[in-house]
């Protein structure tokens, strides 16, 4: 079992940054692939990107390529979504989760163990 724990959510204007940060405890991190995506009111849950195991390999969301960064510390079993540029469609639950396969993926449904969210507001 890996529980994860996002943390650094907030109220900030459009044109703003943040940065997520997902702990993990139970098993060390360098065994998944780590995903964020995000779950605004009504909607569904939208990939935001990903990372491959040994942090080598980033991918994204067309909608957040760019402004957002992925990366992840193994010997910290931290990863962490870095936010800017910020806009008010950001504005959603943001989830880490990770993967117990080799290959990253957009599809939630891949995904292993989840964190409980955090909620990102941005004001225009």
């Amino acid at each position: 079992q890996v529980q994860l724990v996002e943390s650094g959510g907030g109220l900030v204007q459009a044109g703003g940054s943040l940065r997520l940060s997902c702990a993990a405890s139970g098993r060390t991190l360098t065994n998944y692939v780590v995903g964020w995506f995000r779950q605004a009111p009504g909607k569904e849950r939208e990939f935001v990107g990903s990372i491959t195991r040994g942090g080598g390999v980033t991918y994204y969301a067309d909608s957040v390529k760019g402004r957002f960064a992925i990366s992840r510390d193994n010997a910290k079993n931290t990863a962490v979504l870095q936010m800017n540029s910020l806009k008010p469609e950001d504005t959603a639950v943001y989830y880490c989760a990770a993967g117990g396969s080799y290959y990253t993926s957009r599809r939630p449904s891949s995904y292993d163990y989840w964190g409980q969210g955090t909620q990102v507001t941005v004001s225009s």
